[in-house]
């Protein structure tokens, strides 16, 4: 690495070897994809194929975004960041079906039988005279008013 050294800076050495680490760490990351084989990708449900597909095309735009700034273009101005701002959409379309399938799902009938089982139903006989009684503590509460409730409680 020395005799390339001389053809740059070196004040720009150490960020040069950082990049370089970087992309063979990509390197090591796709590898598993590319070694995959399409048996192996068709055995997977469509919901994880699209994520595979979504993070890979994400990951190759992102390089190529990392190319254009490295070549002295400015990428925001270039059709690559609507490609990307594309990507991230069926990205969040994906997440969206993914939190659906593992919301709680309301088993309608069962909520219907649980909520009629549990209220208190009133005998007819019952019904009639706990009016009458619910009626006339009522009348007598405003006969006493608000404050004497208070002292009683």
């Amino acid at each position: 690495m020395t005799e390339q050294q001389e053809d740059y800076p070196s004040e720009i050495h150490a960020g040069l070897v950082a990049f370089s680490d970087s992309l063979k760490a990509v390197d090591d990351v796709f590898k598993p994809f590319l070694q995959m084989a399409v048996e192996d990708l068709e055995k997977l449900e469509a919901l994880d194929q699209a994520k595979l597909h979504l993070t890979a095309v994400y990951a190759i735009n992102s390089l190529f975004w990392i190319y254009l700034t490295t070549q002295g273009i400015d990428p925001k101005d270039h059709p690559i960041k609507s490609e990307l701002d594309r990507i991230r959409s069926y990205m969040n379309r994906v997440k969206e079906i993914e939190d659906k399938r593992k919301a709680a799902k309301v088993d309608k009938a069962a909520a219907k039988r649980i909520v009629k089982n549990a209220l208190w139903e009133p005998s007819k006989q019952a019904a009639g005279s706990q009016v009458k009684q619910t009626s006339e503590k009522r009348k007598q509460d405003d006969r006493i008013g608000p404050q004497a409730k208070k002292k009683k409680e």
